[in-house]
């Protein structure tokens, strides 16, 4: 029935997968490592925390955010390890921007932070020198902005592994010292890409780190053979951050697991250069175990015959403004421009819409008073019919929401819970059946009332095949929203855990800018997580795809 058609032509046509008798599109993946140096200190009392923001140029001629890398504390030459992914299209200048933040609050809003500098370039020039890396000056207040690009393989294998180390070396003169481990890949450039680090162990000369997984395409491209190294510092809290030592291995020599080859000695090179024959080692670093497992794609399952269901949701609640007044979110405009809500319903239902072969899918609304009685209501058909909540395609869905907003009014409190256990009780129905996943897709101010409860729902709808995509319209600071897709860590309310991150946040300025919108842009950030959530609750319920 549905069919994601992006992230299929991504496996489909990955170049890394010779397929005799089918047409590939010329594209290739690639991932772009990004790392600055001599940025500029804004902080008073500590360096710069920069983060690294991806813009790509729309068709409008507009700067569509395309993602961001982690935040790094006190660093003004920062090497992120979280990188960009994204499709290189030969016959297409694709026109990219590099911006740099400092960022000093949970706020997702970049004016809210110090620009620190940007720089422009096009996709083809980064790819064009990947032998030896890309570099170019930062506009603003100075540094630079230096790019390594590789081509991804097709590789559906995990790495699980985890490390300790012994006798490290004491940095700290007054303690001992506070060790994390990076993990780089080499590249092409004789050059290393960070492409994990761990948490800090705080006082331990013999830190045991949590641990690691991580797919095998990021950890080496796929070549077992490719040269890893593994870096141990201790950690400072002002940013400068002191090398203990460093080794270097190969996928291929890890996976034979626990033994005499995997206890490395950590060499600090300038320590030996200055000791000599009387310098062993900074400390050991040993693998405890480690496992290697092919992990099925969300292609597998999908032709094994998994059906993906979308539901839509919107906000009728009173935080949005009066229909009436112009600033309202759900302002009716005679002069037909479309509200928020319209722009949202439409973008996000072209998108569905192209997905869904029959083009029905249930719609509901929430935080109003509807007819007959004006009863407040949690959960709603958008339609406002009492027997069926599904809309044929677009023209359907608008109809349904017009009608809805012509006949409701707009009240509240704003409750995500209801429909969140509306969805997860059909859900519910498939806990042990492979054959269906539900997708609830929430269009909201942002203004939410129930959170602690909406926690609570997501917890519990966390077991169950089911995601939630949330898209935040109008100004609001989306902080709240922030906390639900657990990204980072996964969600947590008064003790419960949830069992997977099921929740995908994405604000709608972000592709609104210009007097223009992005489709490619907006279905990316829309779907970008739903392949690796099936997949994961597939997992985690021992399902295998069907043959």
């Amino acid at each position: 029935k549905l069919i994601l058609l992006d992230s299929l032509l991504q496996e489909i046509m990955n170049p890394g997968i010779f397929q005799p008798g089918l047409a590939a599109l010329p594209t290739s993946t690639v991932e772009l490592s990004i790392r600055c140096e001599n940025l500029a200190d804004t902080d008073i009392l500590s360096k710069s925390d920069p983060v690294c923001v991806l813009f790509i140029k729309g068709k409008a001629n507009n700067w569509l955010e395309f993602g961001r890398t982690e935040r790094i504390s006190d660093t003004l030459s920062p090497s992120w390890h979280k990188k960009f992914v994204m499709d290189y299209k030969f016959e297409e200048r694709q026109l990219l921007k590099f911006a740099i933040y400092d960022v000093d609050s949970e706020s997702s809003r970049l004016d809210s932070h110090d620009f620190l500098g940007s720089t422009e370039v096009s996709l083809g020039e980064i790819v064009a020198v990947q032998s030896k890396g890309f570099s170019k000056k930062l506009i603003g207040k100075g540094g630079m902005l230096h790019v390594i690009s590789e081509e991804l393989l097709g590789n559906k294998e995990t790495v699980t592994f985890n490390f300790c180390a012994k006798n490290l070396d004491k940095k700290d003169f007054f303690g001992k010292s506070d060790p994390y481990l990076e993990i780089s890949r080499s590249t092409e450039c004789n050059q290393y890409v960070i492409v994990h680090r761990t948490e800090v162990v705080k006082s331990n000369l013999n830190p045991q780190w949590k641990q690691i997984k991580l797919e095998v395409r990021t950890l080496c491209n796929g070549d077992y053979h490719r040269d890893l190294k593994f870096s141990v510092y201790d950690w400072d809290m002002g940013g400068g951050h002191d090398y203990i030592g460093s080794f270097h291995t190969t996928l291929n020599r890890l996976k034979s697991g626990r033994n005499s080859e995997n206890i490395y000695e950590c060499i600090e090179e300038e320590k030996q250069k200055k000791k000599g024959a009387k310098y062993k080692n900074s400390g050991t670093v040993i693998l405890n175990d480690i496992s290697i497992e092919a992990v099925p794609s969300f292609l597998d399952y999908i032709q094994g015959g998994t059906q993906v269901n979308f539901t839509v949701a919107v906000d009728f609640t009173g935080s949005n403004g009066n229909p009436k007044n112009p600033s309202s979110l759900h302002y009716q405009d005679p002069t037909g421009r479309p509200n928020q809500y319209v722009t949202a319903i439409t973008s996000v239902g072209e998108i569905i819409q192209d997905y869904d072969s029959d083009k029905m899918f249930p719609a509901l609304g929430f935080g109003a008073r509807i007819p007959p009685t004006g009863e407040v209501s949690h959960e709603f058909f958008l339609n406002l019919s009492t027997e069926s909540p599904f809309c044929q395609g677009i023209d359907g869905l608008l109809s349904a929401y017009y009608n809805s907003l012509y006949n409701v009014q707009l009240y509240g409190p704003t409750n995500f819970s209801p429909v969140i256990n509306h969805v997860a009780q059909f859900a519910s129905a498939y806990e042990s059946d492979p054959s269906n996943y539900f997708v609830l897709l929430i269009i909201t101010d942002g203004i939410i009332t129930d959170l602690e409860e909406t926690k609570r729902s997501i917890i519990k709808a966390s077991k169950l095949p089911l995601s939630i995509i949330i898209v935040g319209v109008g100004e609001e600071d989306f902080s709240a929203m922030d906390a639900l897709d657990s990204d980072d860590r996964l969600l947590s309310c008064g003790g419960l855990v949830a069992a997977r991150d099921i929740v995908q946040f994405v604000e709608l300025r972000k592709f609104l800018q210009g007097g223009g919108w992005s489709k490619e842009l907006l279905a990316r950030a829309v779907l970008a997580e739903i392949p690796a959530q099936l997949s994961g609750w597939m997992k985690l319920k021992s399902f295998q795809p069907r043959k």
